[in-house]
């Protein structure tokens, strides 16, 4: 399957000024919530399961050739959608088969597969809100850079939904070399993640962010909006205040590296 990629306690950014006519923070999760009855779920539980009692290590800690043959046929499994049963135990919030199947796959190209809607695990994990399976996805090699049919990466969505937890997870459990392309890459509506939490509002998201290195002054591919002109648009006053004072800080340090390393004579 072709990869699609581009150049404790819940915590939410609720730290938001709310306007009539905010855009709709609805993300949508119909690639396999509604695929599956109930009682079709339960038999994919039995299955998995039956799996996991069966792969069981032998005392040499090595599977016999009959379980390595099981694995495989068990990772093929997709439903009409293009759900795998690792999508479908996330999307259920199923935590022991989850760790099971993650387990299971560490750094394999299983643990990327993307859906119909082009969303891998580590997106549906972010969805459903359970930064610990994101933790894990990342730790078992996953790779986060992958982008769904919006041209969305896992940390955008967590940018558009104000979620602080999924996102601080996500960037300090990436790999280094992903970091900079995750708060930089824009998706095909021409967004980067500062844009999404500065529309929406989310001023945290947009202090992290530019701790982490993100441009404020970057603008819109499609509309040349900065994170400024979008607080702007959305009446968000405290943004508007805020984000100036970053365009500062950053000249300031800019000036100070520059005569440090350009001293005048």
């Amino acid at each position: 399957m072709a990869l699609h990629r581009t150049t404790v306690t819940n915590q939410m950014d609720y730290n938001r000024e709310s306007k009539e006519g905010k855009p709709s923070t609805d993300e949508r999760l119909d690639s396999g919530v509604d695929s599956l009855k109930e009682e079709d779920y339960q038999a994919v539980a039995e299955e998995i399961w039956r799996l996991q009692l069966e792969c069981q290590p032998s005392q040499n800690k090595q599977l016999s050739a009959c379980a390595a043959a099981e694995i495989q046929e068990w990772k093929t499994q997709i439903t009409e959608d293009g759900d795998t049963l690792l999508h479908l135990a996330i999307i259920h919030e199923a935590t022991d088969y989850i760790k099971m199947m993650i387990e299971l796959s560490k750094n394999t190209d299983f643990l990327d597969v993307q859906n119909d809607q082009r969303q891998t695990a580590l997106h549906l994990a972010v969805i459903t809100n359970q930064s610990d399976v994101c933790q894990r996805l990342l730790a078992a090699g996953c790779d986060p850079t992958l982008v769904d049919d919006s041209g969305d990466m896992p940390v955008h969505i967590a940018c558009r939904h104000g979620n602080l937890l999924c996102f601080s997870v996500l960037t300090q459990f990436c790999r280094p070399e992903h970091l900079q392309t995750m708060t930089s890459a824009c998706n095909y509506q021409g967004q980067n993640c500062l844009h999404l939490a500065s529309v929406y509002g989310f001023l945290s998201l947009v202090e992290n962010l530019v701790d982490l290195g993100a441009d404020v002054n970057s603008k819109e591919q499609r509309n040349g909006r900065s994170g400024l002109h979008l607080a702007v648009d959305q009446q968000n006053l405290s943004l508007v205040k805020l984000l100036p004072k970053f365009s500062m800080r950053l000249a300031f340090s800019w000036l100070a590296n520059h005569s440090q390393t350009h001293p005048s004579t």
